[in-house]
């Protein structure tokens, strides 16, 4: 870690229980000293959002320092995430099931004195309210993540992804959270019409019960809009892809090249379609962003997660993988059972955050196609739960 990210990270840490002007310095000296490395209008919405919370909380008689709930912080997304929020200066606090026996994901972090973790179901009430202790904003992963999961055990995906999702929106009232991000979905666009580009007032297909579940949740938070006391925002991700901790091989890219780079046949269907994508650490770049932006930028708002030059078919997908791959053996078939087809707009999050990603699907490819070859997945065949959301721990 540099000099610069150990004074950003004890500046966070420090802020708790301080004085009311301690914590006005504090804030100040931490938004400001990133001025000269990142962008000055970003740093001015950073510090703007951290004394708009820290003026509410102080007429509440809390003075405190942010500290986020990542419920699902040892997944896919959420290790990358956790690990961000860390390098941040945020303390951070996982909530998790650890379902895919996924444990070993964040248990280095242990370690960080920033960090904790829960182990537990959030629909618990009991662990819920033990989580939710001196917690300045949630952040929800956790999920039955895609269709097969989804199909193989609905009724726990109805209650995992709608069930509690609800229970806990109500739960944060009164609990002094400043922001709740749902991670939805762009599989909620389901099958276009047309090739026009979705965006976030386009008309919702899902396709499977994993997106009519995402539908659902997302629905009932613009129902409530008006009886929540803190800021909610809705992400829908595109197809995410890249290294994690927690790596997934069951995601299209990953998949693909994995299979390949390890010399099996790919049979795909309707090689053709289409769907957005999307780098893991991208999409914590994104939540991270709606942490730091204020509020009035982010309230009741939709944003689509992604970039348009990561919009591929694919067949796309396979063509790059074979210029990276020799004698690769593809069979292409009509008739999947996955319907879905669709691109997507990002100009809302570019415009509205000034997002923008880093990584795209090549970088990814190459990456996953050296760390196969060079015997860093070598357990890839053997922990199949791990590396995959294919069937829960009994």
């Amino acid at each position: 870690m540099s000099v610069g990210n150990k004074k950003k990270k004890y500046l966070k840490i420090n802020m708790i229980n301080m004085k009311p002007e301690d914590l006005y310095k504090k804030a100040i000296e931490n938004s400001f000293s990133r001025i000269l490395s990142e962008n000055m209008i970003e740093n001015v919405e950073l510090f703007t959002e951290e004394i708009e919370r820290l003026t509410k909380e102080f007429k509440m008689g809390i003075y405190r320092g942010r500290h986020i709930l990542v419920i699902g912080g040892a997944g896919y997304i959420g290790s990358v995430l956790t690990r961000k929020l860390l390098a941040q200066g945020f303390k951070v606090r996982v909530l998790d099931e650890l379902i895919y026996d996924n444990g070993s994901s964040i248990a280095d972090l242990l370690e960080n004195d920033s960090f904790s973790f829960i182990y537990g179901d959030f629909g618990n009430n009991e662990i819920l309210i033990k989580a939710l202790n001196n917690i300045t904003d949630v952040v929800l992963l956790a999920a039955l993540v895609g269709d097969p999961i989804c199909k193989k055990y609905p009724e726990l995906a109805r209650k995992t992804n709608v069930d509690h999702p609800k229970k806990l929106l109500q739960k944060l009232i009164g609990k002094n959270i400043n922001k709740f991000i749902f991670t939805s979905t762009c599989s909620n666009y389901g099958l276009r019409v047309d090739d026009s580009l979705a965006n976030e007032e386009s008309e919702l297909n899902p396709q499977s019960l994993y997106a009519e579940t995402k539908v659902e949740f997302e629905r009932y938070v613009f129902e409530n809009l008006g009886s929540l006391d803190y800021s909610p925002t809705i992400l829908r991700l595109s197809t995410a892809f890249g290294m994690s901790n927690r790596m997934r091989f069951d995601l299209t890219i990953s998949e693909f090249t994995k299979d390949l780079a390890l010399g099996k046949e790919l049979v795909v269907y309707d090689e053709n379609t289409w769907r957005p994508y999307c780098n893991v650490s991208d999409i914590s770049n994104a939540i991270i962003k709606v942490i730091e932006t204020p509020k009035e930028k982010v309230f009741g708002h939709v944003f689509n997660v992604g970039s348009e030059n990561n919009n591929y078919t694919k067949k796309m997908i396979l063509e790059l993988i074979n210029k990276h791959l020799k004698n690769t053996r593809i069979e292409y078939k009509e008739g999947g059972f996955d319907p879905r087809n669709y691109r997507v707009s990002f100009d809302k999050v570019k415009r509205v955050l000034g997002y923008k990603t880093h990584f795209t699907a090549e970088d990814s490819i190459k990456q996953l196609i050296y760390a196969l070859g060079n015997g860093l997945f070598s357990d890839i065949e053997t922990r199949k739960k791990f590396y995959g959301n294919y069937m829960l721990t009994q």
